[in-house]
């Protein structure tokens, strides 16, 4: 049981805060005092019998009144100790002292004229000095006061008090011999019972010290409970002043008897609060001390039942406990003591420590206890013992100083532990984790250790031979970066396999070099539930592969070779022979129409075999290029030229490039050629006609996208896009467009060679290409094309390697290609954001309801379903208007807001983008 104290503010009247109910009395008082006053008032000068006897009645109760109520104020003092309260118990004593030496120079009540020589004018000047003292000494007291009773006393309390004593003892002798001895010199205040001008100008002075001490005290807030009945005395101090020195008209009369009575009444409200204080705090002493008493019996109990436990632990502990004097003597030995040594509690109590301890070993001993005596702790001290039969015992000692209640070291407390066991099974077990260790350094395969969540714990150090990386840069990291991308999956299902207790088979799966290429490896692994891990062996494949790979790369280059070269052989023969006599035929048959029709389609024929020989040899990469430093714009700006009339007025042509767009190194003609082909390809895919956008642009290719596409080198690239507003290409159909003779287009529409021939110019010119399609929304190639060296670092360079911005805010990505999302939620961990993710536009309102911390959306445009990313950032944001969105598509930004998919302004990051680019995006929408 706790005993909580009270608040020291709510001990005395000085600090006790003065409650509604206080000041309701305090205001009730002063009110029926008003009600009296005014009705006495009219009445004041009425004569009545004169009864000295009231006189000495009055200043007696008067006295004792203000001298108990100086005591109990004095009392208070000594514990707060505040200059406050020490004037205030100084004015109480001086109204005591006042009072009395007032009644002892009364005329008629010791002495006809008073005592002390007293005169006409004696009584008169002491009762205003009196009733003048006591508001003064009130005013400093609410002048010092504060909310925790003001300045404090730094000395003797008690000496401060008598000093107080002292000095209102002094003022007041010294008070009665001025108006006693000096009478004849003071100015006269009452004469035939009459007041002077003398008077007037004296009460006022005192009614303004009263009124200044009334005012203080209603200003100085908060009130406590002795200043709201302060405040009450000092409005029957006025009353007093009232009745008794200025409505009434001699002594004796009315006003002369209320007036007194008022006095006396002022005297008592202060003294009867301090009472009723006193008996309040009687009344909680009473109820602390009972509090205590049930504390004290409450921790007696609990100390017991403590000692009782303590015992109880001691004697079930396994490990030995023995304590023994300085002198090494046994005080105390346990029953795992007796296991352990072989004696019994009996046999070892009373005896030295050297029953147990080797004869070498005594000197030991001997150290232990002078290192315990200067009040040092000693833990996991090896070191041996004897057993009672004469055996060594090995064991950990800790050892600890007894300290007494006065804290002097008295004894030792030794906890000893048996590790012989243990340590047999750790010198086993180092053994077997050396051989172990030897197997993992040495091996070929690569070995792995993963946690739960797919950390890396331990790899072998073959991983710098087979993946370029050392096991410090992969231990910590998660197996996701190092896996490739399309193996993920296949991976998790068979680390899944094994958590569910099956064996894992044999499996392959293609892990990252750290110089980008792909390294296949064969793993057999399994997972352990006791340690919570999964073991991995993987033998790279690579070099096998590759030998493969190359034996089958060169077989079927050998026979495009050779077809490419037989059929361009072959066909330019037979071109040469057509082309060498269509001139003759036609002029033969100039004359017959018919005749010269046939002709002329011989010639195109030769001319469309000769453009398909080309094809060919772009394909196969045995084309001779001439590539050289090029303006693109430039470039793309002639194309558009020879596009306008081609491609007819239903076609709208938009040119959308970059004005501080890099040269590129790329063979021109066979640019022109290409983006005349993407052009042509865009035309029919958009029959009733439809927008066309060529844009430029320079961008910068980092390591993470040439992690997820193999072929891409990191670097600077120009970037030419065009997109349509076609129908489309399916998804079925994507991954099959490069390939030579796959066309879309009805039969003798197309060869089929056109985008075959695009693919093979960028990739024989080192670059990068990417085609974004989605049927019914059109189609978006974008070409990479290697920037022309010599130039300066251009702005996309320069963003890739600033510093990168994050946050902690919660973001949720719509992606429906799995491995998309799967990446764009890695980069956007390494922010340091949250993410959730969803598949689907459903997927995503139902997070957005069941989440309320989401800060962002980032959604891809197109999707499958009814409803696209447009229609979904519309849909969360009526759910959600303070949700920020941003959108990403393959499709350049020009070309979705010139198509009508998105409103211009609308924050969008195309893909392909780096990392620095998804950090600033991310930054702008979620600040914006």
């Amino acid at each position: 049981m706790q005993v909580q104290a009270d608040d020291d503010h709510k001990i005395f009247l000085s600090t006790t805060p003065a409650t509604r109910r206080d000041r309701a009395t305090a205001l009730a008082v002063v009110g029926i005092s008003s009600i009296l006053f005014a009705f006495v008032v009219p009445f004041a000068g009425m004569p009545l019998t004169p009864v000295p006897a009231f006189v000495a009645s009055y200043q007696s109760a008067l006295a004792v009144n203000d001298l108990i109520t100086a005591i109990l104020l004095f009392s208070q003092f000594s514990i707060s100790r505040s200059w406050a309260l020490l004037l205030l118990a100084s004015g109480y004593l001086f109204t005591a002292a006042a009072a009395l030496a007032h009644a002892l120079t009364f005329p008629g009540l010791f002495a006809p004229s008073g005592l002390f020589h007293a005169g006409p004018q004696t009584t008169v000047w002491l009762y205003m000095i009196w009733h003048g003292g006591f508001p003064l000494l009130v005013l400093a007291y609410a002048l010092l006061k504060d909310r925790d009773g003001g300045p404090r006393i730094q000395g003797s309390a008690v000496r401060a008090i008598l000093t107080s004593a002292i000095v209102v003892g002094v003022t007041i002798a010294a008070v009665v011999w001025v108006v006693t001895g000096g009478h004849d010199i003071l100015p006269t205040l009452l004469s035939d019972g009459h007041y002077t001008p003398v008077l007037i100008g004296v009460v006022s002075a005192i009614l303004l010290c009263c009124f200044a001490a009334l005012l203080v005290l209603w200003f100085k807030r908060p009130h406590t409970l002795i200043d709201v009945w302060l405040m009450v005395v000092l409005c029957a101090w006025l009353f007093d002043i009232a009745l008794s020195a200025m409505v009434n008209v001699a002594r004796f009369d009315l006003g002369f008897y209320v007036g007194r009575i008022y006095g006396l009444f002022a005297a008592s409200f202060v003294l009867t609060v301090l009472l009723v204080d006193n008996v309040a705090l009687q009344a909680k002493l009473s109820r602390l001390l009972q509090s205590l008493r049930r504390q004290a019996a409450s921790d007696r109990d609990h100390y017991t039942e403590r000692e009782r436990l303590f015992s109880a632990v001691v004697e079930s502990s396994n490990d030995a406990i023995i304590t023994k004097t300085l002198d090494a003597t046994i005080t105390g030995w346990n029953r795992a003591a007796e296991r352990l040594f072989g004696f019994t509690a009996a046999e070892a109590v009373g005896q030295r420590i050297d029953i147990i301890v080797p004869p070498d070993r005594r000197a030991e001993v001997r150290d232990i206890l002078d290192r315990a005596g200067r009040g040092e702790a000693i833990e996991q001290h090896e070191t041996l013992r004897l057993h009672r039969d004469g055996r060594p015992v090995e064991v950990s000692l800790g050892i600890s100083p007894i300290r007494s209640a006065s804290g002097q070291i008295v004894g030792v407390s030794k906890t000893a532990r048996d590790i012989g066991e243990r340590k047999r099974a750790q010198q086993a077990l180092n053994q077997e984790i050396e051989e172990r260790r030897r197997i993992f350094e040495t091996s070929q395969d690569l070995i792995l250790v993963t946690d739960t969540k797919g950390n890396f714990v331990q790899v072998s150090p073959s991983s710098m031979t087979i993946l370029g990386y050392t096991p410090a840069e992969m231990i910590g990291h998660s197996a996701v970066k190092f896996i490739h991308p399309d193996d993920l999956d296949r991976t998790r299902e068979e680390m899944r396999a094994a958590r569910r207790g099956r064996q894992m088979r044999n499996f392959e799966t293609r892990y990252v070099h750290k110089d980008g290429r792909d390294v296949t490896l064969t793993w057999m692994g399994t997972w352990s539930e006791p340690v919570r891990r999964h073991f991995f062996v993987g033998r790279d494949l690579t070099e096998k592969q590759a030998a493969e790979a190359q034996y089958r790369q060169a077989q079927k280059m050998e026979a495009v070779g050779q077809l490419t070269g037989g059929i361009a052989h072959d066909f330019n023969n037979i071109l040469t022979v057509i082309t060498g006599t269509i001139g003759i035929l036609a002029d033969a048959v100039a004359d017959r129409p018919e005749l010269e029709a046939i002709a002329k389609m011989i010639d195109e024929a030769a001319e469309r075999g000769g453009q398909l020989t080309k094809h060919l040899l772009a394909f196969a990469r045995k084309q001779p290029l001439q590539p050289r430093e090029i303006d693109v714009n430039a470039l793309v700006l002639e194309a558009v030229k020879l596009l306008r009339p081609t491609l007819g007025e239903q076609i709208q042509i938009e040119s959308l490039l970059a004005e501080d767009a890099w040269t590129a190194l790329v063979d021109p003609n066979q640019l022109t050629t290409a983006i005349l082909n993407l052009a042509l390809n865009a035309r029919d895919a958009m029959p009733a006609g439809g927008s066309l956008a060529i844009e430029t642009k320079n961008t910068y290719l980092d390591e993470a996208y040439a992690d997820m596409h193999a072929e891409v080198t990191p670097g600077n690239y120009v970037m030419l896009a065009v997109s349509d507003t076609g129908q489309g290409i399916a998804a079925k159909d994507i991954e099959r467009v490069f390939d030579p003779f796959f066309t879309t287009k009805e039969i003798g529409k197309g060869t089929g060679l056109g985008l075959s021939m695009v693919y093979g110019l960028v990739k024989q010119s080192n670059g990068h290409i990417k085609i974004y399609s989605e049927e019914g929304h059109g189609t978006t190639v974008k070409l990479y094309l290697p920037r022309a060296f010599g130039l300066d670092q251009g702005a996309g360079e320069m963003l890739a390697f600033s510093p990168l911005e994050g946050g902690h805010e919660s973001i949720l990505v719509v992606e429906d290609d799995a491995l998309v999302r799967k990446y764009v939620i890695t980069q956007i961990h390494s922010l340091g954001y949250s993410t959730l993710e969803a598949a689907n536009a459903r997927e995503a309102l139902d997070l957005i309801d069941a989440n309320a911390a989401i800060n962002l959306l980032f959604t891809d445009v197109i999707m499958p379903g009814s409803m696209n990313g447009r229609l979904l950032a519309d849909e969360a944001l009526r759910r959600r208007p303070s949700l920020k969105v941003l959108f990403t598509s393959g499709y350049t930004e020009n070309a979705i807001v010139h198509h009508g998919r998105l409103d211009a302004g609308v924050r969008l990051l195309a893909k392909p983008y780096r990392k620095p680019e998804l950090a600033r995006m991310i930054r702008m929408a979620l600040d914006n």
